[in-house]
């Protein structure tokens, strides 16, 4: 399980919308002042916005502003990362090799391939979107588990 500290920004019936900020290896790596990438995170400030589904029988409130704790199972990140890159990459590789005539036609294959896949992958998106098995769970401090969600 990935653990992340994050700020409630907003309370939905179903859900939380928290705010985490962004992380990064710039922080432990030795060339902190001659990279362009460390100074660019620091004056971004860039922060993840989370959708946390919430569970229905819970009876604690949540405020704007409030610290969480969030857990992310790392098999959810590997999967999801894999879905999003892959299916529009493979999407557009087969509308290339289909539309395979000509090179302006091989560039419309492979562009609608990606369109094609990018919309795949949005369509489940929509579908999964409050299944609690690929979400972020709350976190329980006390009891050192995550709560589950059904």
């Amino acid at each position: 399980m990935i653990l992340e500290t994050a700020t409630v920004t907003s309370v939905e019936s179903d859900a939380l919308w928290v705010e985490a900020v962004q992380k990064s290896a710039c922080e432990t790596c030795s060339a902190q002042k001659g990279c362009g990438t460390a100074v660019l995170s620091k004056l971004s400030g860039r922060t993840n916005r989370i959708r946390v589904v919430r569970q229905q029988s819970q009876n604690q409130s949540y405020q704007v502003g409030q610290q969480v704790t969030i857990a992310i199972p790392e098999d959810v990140v590997v999967l999801g990362s894999l879905g999003a890159y892959m299916v529009p990459l493979l999407g557009s590789l087969m509308g290339l090799w289909l539309m395979d005539s000509s090179d302006f036609s091989s560039v419309i294959g492979a562009c609608l391939g990606l369109g094609l896949g990018g919309w795949a992958v949005s369509r489940y998106n929509r579908k999964l979107r409050n299944d609690p098995r690929i979400n972020p769970v709350l976190f329980d401090e006390n009891h050192q588990q995550s709560v589950s969600f059904s």
